[in-house]
């Protein structure tokens, strides 16, 4: 039936149209279905949507060229395609694709070439929430779902020495500026939650989530929460971070620092008395202190060095490292302010911090190959697995002692 409906689609779109062109024709042929028609293919793809739980699949990707016609799945890692929803050309993709959006979506798609959106399901009394990312892949639309889990790992799973703990807790800590860092896919989002959970059961406050979209939705414990989607309940991160001061927050969290202005605006809100926790895609402490900085422009970037050094409290790099079982774990680095990381900071002596991080640990500080080393003495992990995840090499094999 699904390939009925889409095909009626494809044979009344004009032969010369390519590109946004084609798509603003599909969106118009789409939003003319009729409900049972629209229903349908949402089933069709929601199937296989809700089967990455049974699969324990992180991610889902389809549409384009790229994905050769199949609905690909990323398994503990690795991507495997399912030819068991049968074979889609680029433009029966393109169908299904646009199907799931609406018009203002739609809309978004065409002008941006790029769509992040959340996206939920109802199913025998569950709720299933994605994560997701539509954009344009040689003229076709490409998409990529990323379950978002309705468990909250544990924040005593995370493991963590008890000054880190406290710079984490706004019970302990009532400000600063606190970074979870890593590629995309290291799980930055799910210590982020563990993180915000843990704030919810321990003290009474109000705390603000300004994300793109809003993954998980916290229930109200102690706190009350808020939750802000960009694009939908507020126009950008900035406008978030700013309008939040109006909001009597204890708690900002800024889902990512993604361009000059919000990386200014969080340092600021932070400079007001307010505990922030945001993300970067950097992997390691002092390249996101870099990167921090680096990325303001140059006549900011003093300004914005004595005020990175003088509100931030904790950094937290993080990546998932696949395991002797075929598994993955979590391993990371972390760097707490101290009197000698600051100064180094103010300084522009960045260079030091590693060392200093190095001979922290007593005070709960970890570079991510003194972790990685603790995973291979654990037997959790190979010296290979370790070398390839190591941020400095060099390093990870004089403790490995490979020569």
């Amino acid at each position: 039936m699904e390939k009925e409906i889409i095909k009626k689609v494809i044979s009344e779109i004009p032969d010369n149209l390519t590109g946004v062109d084609r798509q603003r024709v599909i969106g118009e042929k789409v939003n003319n279905f009729s409900l049972e028609e629209r229903t349908a293919l949402r089933k069709f793809l929601e199937s296989a949507m809700t089967k990455m739980k049974e699969n324990d699949a992180s991610d889902i990707d389809l549409g384009g060229y790229g994905c050769t016609g199949f609905i690909w799945y990323r398994i503990h890692g690795i991507k495997k395609s399912d030819e068991s929803f049968g074979n889609f050309a680029p433009l029966e993709t393109d169908v299904l694709c646009q199907n799931l959006l609406t018009q203002t979506q739609m809309n978004y798609l065409y002008e941006n070439r790029n769509l992040d959106f959340s996206y939920k399901i109802e199913k025998d009394g569950k709720l299933f929430r994605y994560r997701a990312d539509m954009y344009f892949d040689l003229d076709h639309l490409a998409l990529n779902c990323r379950f978002i889990s309705n468990i909250i790992r544990p924040f005593k799973n995370l493991n963590l020495h008890p000054n880190v703990v406290k710079a984490l807790s706004l019970k302990t800590d009532k400000y600063g500026l606190t970074l979870i860092t890593g590629i995309t896919g290291s799980g930055k989002s799910s210590t982020l939650d563990s993180i915000i959970d843990a704030n919810n059961k321990t003290i009474e406050a109000h705390i603000v989530i300004i994300a793109s979209p809003i993954e998980t939705v916290h229930t109200s414990n102690k706190c009350i929460i808020r939750h802000r989607e960009v694009g939908r309940d507020v126009r950008s991160f900035k406008a978030g971070a700013i309008q939040a001061l109006r909001q009597d927050p204890d708690i900002i969290v800024i889902g990512e620092m993604r361009d000059p202005d919000t990386i200014i605006t969080s340092l600021e809100i932070t400079d007001s008395g307010h505990k922030v926790y945001s993300t970067l895609h950097t992997a390691s402490a002092v390249e996101s202190i870099d990167r921090i900085i680096g990325e303001c422009p140059s006549e900011e970037q003093e300004r914005v060095r004595m005020r990175l050094a003088d509100t931030l409290r904790c950094v937290m790099s993080q990546k998932l490292v696949s395991t002797v079982d075929g598994k993955r774990i979590l391993t990371k680095e972390i760097m707490l302010m101290t009197p000698s990381i600051m100064a180094a900071i103010k300084n522009n002596n960045t260079g030091e911090i590693y060392q200093m991080i190095n001979e922290g640990k007593a005070n709960g500080m970890t570079t991510m190959e003194q972790d990685l080393l603790r995973l291979v003495n654990e037997g959790k992990i190979t010296e290979p697995e370790a070398e390839n995840f190591a941020n400095n090499k060099k390093r990870m094999r004089e403790l490995l002692g490979i020569a």
